[in-house]
């Protein structure tokens, strides 16, 4: 059933999110920080029984200097310089095994696939630490560190994956000017954060996006990950104010509103995870050409393999790839 607003009100529907004064601040120092360390970008060469395409271990510099892991994949038969994608995944996943995310670098591209620090406990495996502590926190990722913007969890994530950009721009194999990001659910929400903080992108693919217009999404959200906040608040009722002051610093909203690379957004109705209505709460307010696609018997998958069948074509022409 539908989760959230019909068709008709998500197009008027317009978020209340409000940027904190100090939000363009807050990122610039953050960034400034993490790049006084160096990017120390390292490539492992893979053995896989792919046939088509090479593999690499790469490891680079995030936030705070920690070590920060992903898969690179590159087209066997290339000739020049590729247009790349970073690919950020999904929430309490990693970034697999060499034979998982197949799809960016079989359709040509670069395809860097960074692994989300501390996550990859279930089905997809990570390799990254978060060697940063925490206070008191609800299971999950969402409320560790939530009492400060300074030691928010996303602060590092975000970090790493802006970081993510800067690296795949060194490598021999990319042409840095045609790079674009894509990730779905977490990942889409991290690629808002980077089109955010990244101005020179050439594209962007969020698809059924989290981390946006939270705490609207607190009110709905049927399940996890957005549960977390409300079991924590549940535990500390005077913090609630507080607790969405320092989310407002890592809300999609506010990262869309000063981002300028074409987009393309998906969102499925009967989403309970990431209600549609926060997706269009970002969608509404992205500063670039934007698209979104509405699935009306969809859930979170937001249109799946259909809607990433949509973007490929337009992540083509964008970043000047040659079939």
């Amino acid at each position: 059933m539908l989760t959230d607003m019909d068709r008709t009100a998500l197009w008027e529907y317009r978020s209340a999110y409000r940027k904190p004064a100090d939000f363009a601040e807050f990122w610039t120092s953050t960034l400034d920080t993490a790049r006084e360390h160096e990017l120390a970008v390292h490539l492992e060469p893979v053995e896989t029984p792919l046939a088509t395409l090479d593999v690499f271990d790469v490891t680079f510099s995030g936030f705070g200097g920690h070590p920060i892991r992903a898969w690179l994949k590159l087209p066997r038969h290339r000739t020049g310089p590729l247009p790349a994608v970073v690919q950020f995944h999904g929430y309490s996943a990693g970034r697999g095994t060499p034979l998982d995310e197949l799809v960016w670098s079989s359709a040509g591209f670069a395809h860097l696939l960074m692994d989300t620090r501390g996550q990859g406990g279930n089905t997809f495996p990570g390799a990254t630490a978060d060697p940063v502590g925490a206070g008191p926190s609800y299971p999950g990722f969402m409320t560790r560190g939530i009492e400060n913007k300074d030691d928010y969890y996303y602060r590092r994530v975000y970090t790493d994956a802006v970081r993510a950009v800067e690296a795949v721009r060194t490598l021999d194999f990319v042409d840095p000017a045609r790079v674009g990001v894509a990730g779905g659910s977490q990942g889409g929400g991290i690629a808002l954060a980077v089109a955010g903080l990244v101005p020179d992108l050439a594209a962007v693919y969020a698809q059924a996006p989290f981390m946006t217009d939270i705490r609207r999404a607190t009110l709905i959200a049927g399940t996890r990950p957005y549960t977390e906040i409300v079991g924590y608040l549940a535990a500390r009722r005077g913090e609630v104010e507080q607790v969405f002051d320092t989310l407002s610093y890592f809300d999609g909203v506010g990262f869309s509103g000063q981002a300028n690379a074409p987009a393309w957004f998906s969102a499925g109705l009967m989403d309970d995870i990431c209600p549609p209505s926060t997706a269009f709460g970002a969608f509404h307010n992205y500063g670039g050409k934007k698209q979104i696609n509405v699935w009306d018997y969809n859930a979170h998958e937001a249109g799946g393999s259909a809607d990433l069948a949509v973007v490929l074509p337009e992540f083509r022409t964008l970043l000047g790839l040659q079939i």
